[in-house]
């Protein structure tokens, strides 16, 4: 028996044993004179020679690091930095840099799910939460963490769209709405959503302001006037608008507190009364801090930046506002009248609007109050009468603001107010301007001014 067809025999019977499910015989070695079955023996015999790679999961007989890091994992040397002659841009992607067909929207032979994501799809067990023999940072971030270069601010040697969006832009399928199969919740969060670590308030190594500006705030770029490649309506609404679904009262799984406030509800931060940008804080993300944009209030509800929760001045109030409960949705900005006012004390900034925060409540904003005349107190209390015509042509005032502009007086000057009210309120019925209930008044108001506080 020649040693080609001894050879063929003993690679049958495995063969034939490797068929009955996948059950595997442990043998010693093989005869000295048996040689290795290579694809010439193959041919010899007339059969073809196995694949040398056929990715599934198994590392089997033909199958080492270097011919299908996809079943057997890297080699010992991958990932140190040094593309040596045992490894190539195929089985060390890390060290050798991704193949110069990857990507070009093609599997070629030499890429695998592993090697060249972007072409080939995300591996099947990415993301499962653990990173694997076959996985690494280039072919699944999720579970392996970003690449140590990933961000640097340049697209190098072995980044990609799916594997370093910050620094390569995100992929020309990112956002489309669907999350493919070369998309993540790691290198495309607008189609995917986010990944299950992101916002647990820790800015953790797999994490970045692009994928997870909850955790680790908005990128510096976010917002500067442009939606750049690497943002998106998830990451900088600020640039490229709210996402379609904002504003659908249901938080998606694209959406946060970041990117539509008015379906997911302010982030923790929010409503301290400082703005603050680092944290992800502009006019869109948190208006209770920072105000209203610059657009708001002109009358037109752009559908780009403005909704019932953005801009209610433009665009209305929505549904729900009003019923007495200040939902989670909810904010002084979106619903003042379930939430209040957007008065924040303790915020370096005396807050005067409506003339809810002054020196009364509130002098460590304000500074302390000083005695006031009556003159300045009743200036002060006319302010608070609005005579352009309420219910039945009545004035409309505001008890707040009168209380406020009296707690500044002296006792005697407090007396003589409450009787040029009491006067007044007689008087609404009747006068139909503030000149009318002056004349009427005169009396009160002559005694008020000559009053002497000590």
């Amino acid at each position: 028996m020649s040693a080609a067809l001894h050879r063929f025999i003993v690679l049958a019977f495995l063969l034939a044993l490797a068929g009955c499910g996948r059950s595997y015989l442990v043998v010693g070695p093989p005869p000295a004179d048996a040689g290795s079955f290579d694809a010439s023996d193959a041919a010899e015999a007339g059969i073809d020679a196995p694949l040398a790679c056929n990715n599934d999961g198994f590392c089997e007989a033909g199958e080492d690091c270097s011919t299908c890091p996809e079943d057997c994992g890297s080699c010992p040397g991958c990932g140190d930095g040094v593309c040596t002659t045992d490894e190539d841009c195929t089985s060390c992607p890390d060290d050798c840099g991704i193949c110069g067909s990857c990507p070009n929207g093609i599997c070629e032979s030499t890429e695998t799910c592993s090697t060249c994501p972007d072409d080939c799809g995300i591996c099947g067990g990415c993301p499962d939460g653990v990173c694997a023999p076959d996985e690494d940072c280039a072919s699944c971030p999720s579970d392996c963490g970003l690449c140590p270069s990933c961000p640097s601010g340049a697209c190098d040697r072995g980044e990609t769209c799916s594997t370093c969006p910050e620094d390569c832009g995100l992929c020309p399928t990112c956002p489309d709405g669907t999350c493919g199969a070369d998309e993540t919740c790691s290198s495309c969060p607008a189609d995917c959503g986010r990944c299950s670590e992101c916002r647990n308030g820790v800015c953790d190594p797999g994490e970045t302001c692009a994928r997870c500006p909850e955790d680790c705030g908005l990128c510096e770029r976010c917002p500067d006037g442009t939606c750049s490649a690497s943002e998106s309506c998830s990451t900088c609404p600020s640039d490229c608008g709210l996402c379609e679904t904002c504003g659908n009262r249901r938080c998606e799984p694209t959406e946060t507190c970041l990117s539509c406030p008015g379906d997911c509800g302010i982030c923790a931060r929010c409503e301290n009364g400082f703005c603050e940008a680092a944290h992800g804080e502009d006019c869109l993300t948190c208006q209770p801090d920072c105000g209203p944009c610059p657009g708001c209030g002109n009358g037109m509800c752009e559908s780009r930046t403005e909704n019932c929760s953005t801009c209610p001045a433009d665009c209305g109030l929505c549904s729900g506002c009003g019923n007495g409960r200040c939902d989670g949705t909810e904010n002084c900005s979106s619903c003042p009248r379930d939430c209040g006012t957007c008065s924040f004390c303790g915020n370096m900034r005396c807050e005067t609007g409506g003339g809810f925060e002054s020196c009364v409540n509130c002098p460590a904003d304000c500074g302390p109050c000083r005695t006031v005349t009556c003159a300045e107190v009743l200036t002060c209390v006319l302010g608070c009468f609005d005579f352009g015509g309420g219910m039945g042509g009545r004035p409309r005032f505001s008890l707040t603001c009168i209380s406020t502009c009296v707690a500044r007086a002296c006792p005697d000057v407090q007396f003589l107010i409450d009787q040029f009210l009491d006067c007044a309120v007689d008087q609404f019925l009747t006068c139909r301007d503030l000149s009318c209930v002056m004349r009427e008044c005169r009396e009160e108001v002559e005694a008020c001014l000559r009053a002497r506080c000590p």
